[in-house]
């Protein structure tokens, strides 16, 4: 049994899988903060799929990137879990999830090995990362990584990638990223590129890559949040030491 969660996101969502099932999957109450929600939110996944905590075998979470307060807390939450528990950690980054997303139902069955992403076409996902930037990957058809992940505009970032979107007739996008800046997407691309029309929730999608690779699996402790870009936090330090 597989304990999922996202704080990458405002909403975030969790989720429990077993044996190859998706058995609950809930985004979580975006108007809250996630210090607020969880571990509360959590057990009520597991209530939904009559289980309790010390039924779960794995626990997986989001590294990020994406808020930078959400993911120390998501990944708090589970640590302490994991540690009372005993169990190991699965840490699934939101470029993996979203790049492999495969929009789960209740009891969805999903593969448990050779985990492969359904499309040929490459895979491009955008996190909104503010500031006009966004949290950037692109992956090719198997789903590996072709470019090293940025934080850059849109516009910059679809000039990094010039070389590597040579030649694709699709772009498959995926995040939030990708529809706040969908017309500057248009515009380098017009019809190769396919928009996304909502933002998922990642929890089971995150849940089935940690069934897939059960070899990811860390010491509780080992989990360490993926920024990509300096946080507020330290860039504020370094303008007050220059000023």
């Amino acid at each position: 049994m597989i304990l999922a969660l996202d704080t990458s996101s405002a909403a975030g969502s969790a989720a429990i899988a077993r044996d190859g099932a998706v058995l609950v999957e809930r985004a979580g109450d975006g108007s809250r903060h996630h210090g607020e929600r969880l571990p509360r939110e959590l057990m009520d996944v597991l209530d939904a799929a009559g289980a309790t905590i010390r039924d779960v075998d794995l626990f997986a979470v989001c590294t990020g990137p994406g808020s930078y307060t959400g993911l120390r807390v998501g990944i708090a939450t589970m640590q302490g879990l994991a540690l009372a528990q005993r169990k190991p950690i699965v840490p699934v980054s939101a470029f993996d999830a979203l790049t492999n997303l495969q929009p789960p139902t209740s009891n969805l069955q999903f593969p448990t090995s050779n985990l492969q992403p359904p499309a040929s076409s490459l895979r491009a996902v955008w996190i909104d990362a503010r500031r006009g930037e966004v949290f950037a990957s692109l992956a090719g058809p198997d789903g590996r990584a072709i470019v090293p992940p940025s934080s850059l505009a849109p516009e910059a970032t679809l000039a990094e990638w010039s070389e590597a979107l040579k030649g694709s007739t699709r772009i498959r996008f995926a995040g939030d990223g990708a529809i706040r800046f969908a017309d500057a997407i248009r515009a380098a691309l017009g019809d190769r590129a396919e928009l996304p029309a909502d933002v998922p929730m990642l929890a089971a999608t995150i849940a089935r890559i940690a069934g897939a690779n059960p070899d990811r699996a860390v010491a509780p402790p080992a989990v360490v949040p993926l920024y990509v870009r300096r946080t507020d936090v330290e860039l504020a330090r370094d303008r007050a030491a220059k000023g």
